[in-house]
């Protein structure tokens, strides 16, 4: 039997599974995710660290395709954004400046039964209290709980040495602002952008990845002119939504969300939330804000350095404006995989389950697979010919059957198969992930059929 058979019970002529996919369980997906090798709590030999994971093999993958796609969209394919990558600790006076040292907290209670810490705004979703038989907690007043981490630099542990890890990755744009500004020999309107970590001592870590205490931003600081932020603001925001809907969230799964006057900063003139539906509700993923020219004064104030531009037309110099773009990485990839997730039922009556990622984020754009053993050596050498260029695995353990089932599970969106007709006709059996239709292709054209379809993806 060929690789054009293996799969004939599980499809009818229309080349797909034919029942509706299941709901996502959320213990399904973490299962799958430590499984599979995509991400799982850290230290998890000694239990796990409440708030901090660790990506495994395919996990890293993952990441790095999807920070590379917003670095492309975002820097590569535009002239007027710039990147760096700043320190994770940068000088103590960055913060005071911005206002985190003061104002960045959460309300906290404590429980006085159980010693349990919790989020006063997020009292409606704590369990019962596990040292009362009532189940009721005994909560304190509420009290404001600073999220920043703490660090010591040098020998000596005073307030000298104080300094922090980063809550957010523009900490380190705007005091390099001037510097970048002038090394790319740009004007405004230009933008910096920034990949990185960024620390939060979050009270109660919840949801799997979705608030962590370690976890990484793409940040995006355009500098504008006052007033043009408006127009700046509604293309970075078409932008941003372009970008998820490549990563193949539709408009059930995503929307947008203003904030109320309540809700924006003092320094903020307006702010827009993209949210995704989770399985645990609409949360946000990335915010783009109107931030007036605050950061820039604030940071000319407290260093005493002159961040402003010269308008040559009005012959006046101004504080640039900015709007900004935050996305958070972790919670994109957690999306993505909420997004992806299914297990269906084949017509057989067995079930498959699988991740529908985006083939230019997939973490394995191509398995190779040999029907046989014995035909591992021209099967590999295909697989090293293509690795050049692409994210490839290769796989000769097990059925065929179970080889297609367990990239399905990871994916990957083609698998070519090396069969006994390939030593005859020079070709390969490519079989789609989603529709699990299959078709025969030169094997000295499997690269370029397959740059051709990420090429063509939205």
């Amino acid at each position: 039997m060929n690789s054009r058979d293996s799969e004939s019970n599980a499809m009818h002529s229309g080349g797909g599974p034919q029942a509706p996919a299941a709901p996502l369980r959320m213990e399904a997906l973490v299962s799958l995710c430590a499984r599979r090798g995509i991400l799982h709590p850290s230290g998890e030999i000694y239990g796990g660290l409440n708030g901090f994971w660790d990506y495994g093999p395919l996990g890293v993958e993952l990441k790095n395709e999807l920070k590379a796609l917003w670095w492309r969209r975002v820097v590569r394919e535009r002239d007027d954004v710039e990147g760096m990558d700043g320190a994770i600790i940068t000088h103590p006076r960055t913060w005071q400046a911005s206002g985190h040292v003061e104002h960045f907290s959460d309300p906290m209670v404590d429980c006085r039964a159980c010693q349990r810490r919790f989020r006063a705004d997020q009292l409606a979703d704590a369990p019962d209290c596990e040292a009362e038989a009532s189940g009721q907690h005994d909560f304190t007043e509420p009290r404001d709980f600073n999220l920043m981490l703490e660090t010591n630099i040098g020998a000596s542990r005073d307030a000298a040495s104080l300094a922090y890890l980063r809550a957010e990755t523009c900490g380190s744009i705007f005091p390099a602002f001037k510097r970048v500004r002038d090394a790319a020999r740009q004007r405004v309107p230009f933008g910096i952008a920034q990949i990185g970590k960024a620390f939060r001592n979050e009270i109660n870590p919840r949801n799997f990845t979705f608030r962590s205490r370690e976890f990484e931003q793409a940040e995006l600081e355009f500098f504008c002119r006052p007033g043009e932020t408006g127009k700046w603001f509604e293309h970075w925001l078409d932008q941003r939504l372009r970008f998820h809907r490549e990563l193949g969230f539709g408009e059930q799964v995503l929307r947008t969300r203003a904030h109320g006057p309540d809700e924006l900063a003092h320094y903020c003139g307006r702010a827009m939330d993209i949210e995704f539906r989770f399985p645990f509700g609409w949360q946000e993923i990335e915010g783009i804000h109107d931030r007036g020219s605050y950061d820039l004064s604030q940071h000319a104030e407290f260093s005493g350095k002159d961040l402003s531009e010269f308008d040559e037309q009005e012959k006046q110099r101004f504080v640039p404006e900015v709007v900004e773009t935050s996305v958070g990485v972790d919670r994109t990839l957690l999306a993505l995989l909420c997004n992806g997730y299914a297990e269906e039922a084949l017509p057989d009556g067995e079930r498959r389950t699988l991740l529908r990622l985006a083939p230019l984020v997939a973490p394995i754009k191509l398995a190779v697979l040999p029907l046989s053993k014995k035909l591992a050596e021209p099967a590999r050498r295909l697989a090293a010919d293509l690795r050049r260029s692409f994210q490839v695995f290769y796989d000769d353990s097990g059925n065929i059957g179970r080889r297609y089932r367990r990239q399905d599970e990871v994916g990957t969106p083609w698998c070519a198969t090396w069969d006994f007709d390939s030593q005859q006709d020079g070709a390969v059996t490519l079989r789609d992930r989603d529709s699990m239709k299959q078709e025969r292709v030169a094997a000295s054209r499997v690269g370029g059929w397959l740059r051709e379809r990420l090429e063509a993806a939205p």
